[in-house]
């Protein structure tokens, strides 16, 4: 075995990025650290993620902060800014998606458990406070991430992670 040089995993990564992406939107609402929109934008587009939808109080590029944790990723995952995410919502249901909650709620199944049915759009939100209450009422389902220590969630991104891998390795074999 050796190691793979910059440059091998680079024409590997450009000839997988050809391909078609999953059937799998994000929907980043009231996100406040740009840190945590730039590592969504470079988990994402690990991930195969089609497009990343930016609302409410979250930013886009290219205020700073992004394209640190980003780095590029930004420029490679199509993105559109909606400050209505209500109406965003209901526009990707009427194209069929099924709206998936991160969040701990009650009727959330563990995210190893649930079975997608794509397209689908996960929402993630608030780092202190989470989905809005709005949004609750579109909602197809709610995943979470058990926890067992004393804290009761993990940053938003880190989560997303978690949870946007789950997901893409249920869709891998479409």
């Amino acid at each position: 075995m050796r190691k793979l040089s910059h440059g091998e995993i680079i024409g590997r990564q450009v000839q997988r990025a050809k391909t078609l992406r999953l059937p799998l939107c994000v929907v980043m609402n009231n996100i406040r650290s740009l840190h945590n929109v730039g590592t969504i934008f470079r988990t994402a587009d690990g991930a195969g993620v089609e497009k990343i939808w930016l609302c409410g109080i979250t930013g886009y590029p290219p205020q700073g902060g992004i394209a640190k944790t980003a780095l590029g990723a930004e420029n490679h995952v199509p993105w559109e800014y909606r400050e209505d995410v209500l109406k965003l919502i209901n526009e990707l249901k009427e194209k069929g998606y099924q709206i998936v909650l991160l969040e701990q709620m009650h009727g959330s199944v563990n995210y190893n458990a649930f079975k997608a049915k794509p397209p689908v759009c996960l929402v993630i939100g608030n780092e202190v406070s989470g989905i809005t209450e709005d949004l609750l009422s579109l909602t197809d389902a709610a995943i979470e991430i058990e926890m067992d220590g004393v804290k009761n969630s993990l940053n938003v991104a880190v989560a997303f992670g978690i949870a946007v891998y789950q997901l893409r390795s249920q869709f891998k074999d479409l």
